[in-house]
């Protein structure tokens, strides 16, 4: 057990160090201004609010959301592209790992109250849902429903993503009295979205994550293409359950390494007795080989 409380002080450290990197304009949470300099035309990896007033970067999801809701929709492929190409080379480990929601949501959840454990066929259910928000809320809602101008909006940003609220909304509320004046009832809804979030990361694992985030159900559909892949050595796994019971994502690692729910934190591969789980930049085929190879030895 040291060896996986270590592992995951270090994966909560550079959680940490992520976020204090990619919101470095600290200024701007106490001045309230928003970076707009170059930087701001790229993404960062995880969910970070672009309004957020330390963001040196652009949330992937947004700008997604901004490109089709346009007055003249059109694909930007180098937003496409970039995250496409981030999932085809890390699938989730960017949930695990680059993702500053991720960090807040996993700390809340050492608050030490009893947690909940969602049925199986519920939980099943309700992961679906943010494959639903990334097809609806981000994709087709901001191409079809527009204004009589022909404008929309970035529908989840606006009516859902609960990051804005802690990154963006709360910080400038705090420091612009305009604002504060000008809250209505979008605020107050998002707000209670946030609270919701919060309470919820309290007493189960990374539910945002689980159920809601488009941006995970998006990396999570290239988990079993991902140059990063987990490995489970079938010689080796005397199929113990550690690894399956060691996860919070409620994926069997010995069964289906690479299920699009893995967010590859590694506390599997720090809990397998045998040695058996790795994560692993060996594509497939060469997984595959050496199985056979060592079937033969």
């Amino acid at each position: 057990m040291a060896k996986l409380k270590k592992h995951r002080t270090f994966r909560h450290l550079v959680q940490g160090a992520f976020a204090l990197v990619t919101n470095g304009n600290l200024t701007g949470f106490i001045t309230g201004k928003i970076y707009q300099g170059p930087l701001k035309n790229f993404c960062v990896p995880g969910m970070n609010c672009y309004s957020c007033p330390g963001a040196l970067g652009a949330c992937p999801l947004g700008s997604i959301q901004a490109m089709f809701s346009a007055r003249r929709p059109k694909i930007a492929f180098y937003v496409i592209g970039y995250i496409a190409l981030l999932g085809v080379i890390l699938g989730r480990f960017i949930c695990g790992w680059l993702c500053p929601f991720g960090l807040v949501q996993e700390l809340l959840h050492k608050i030490p109250l009893k947690k909940i454990t969602i049925p199986e066929r519920v939980d099943k259910i309700l992961r679906k849902l943010k494959y639903v928000f990334l097809l609806v809320l981000v994709i087709l809602f901001p191409i079809i429903l527009r204004d009589e101008y022909g404008v929309s909006f970035p529908y989840f940003c606006k009516w859902v993503c609960p990051v804005g609220m802690l990154e963006g909304g709360i910080p400038l509320m705090i420091v612009d009295e305009g604002l504060r004046s000008a809250a209505h009832f979008l605020y107050a809804w998002k707000m209670v979205i946030l609270v919701v979030m919060v309470l919820t990361s309290i007493v189960i694992h990374r539910p945002f994550c689980k159920y809601i985030c488009p941006l995970g159900a998006f990396y999570g559909l290239f988990n079993r293409i991902s140059f990063l892949k987990l490995k489970c050595n079938k010689v080796t796994c005397t199929e113990c359950g550690a690894c399956a019971k060691i996860c919070k994502m409620q994926v069997d690692p010995s069964k289906t390494p690479n299920s699009s729910e893995c967010i590859r934190c590694g506390e599997c591969v720090k809990v397998c007795p045998a040695n058996s789980l790795a994560l692993t930049f060996l594509n497939k085929d060469g997984i595959e080989k050496e199985e056979a190879l060592e079937n033969h030895m």
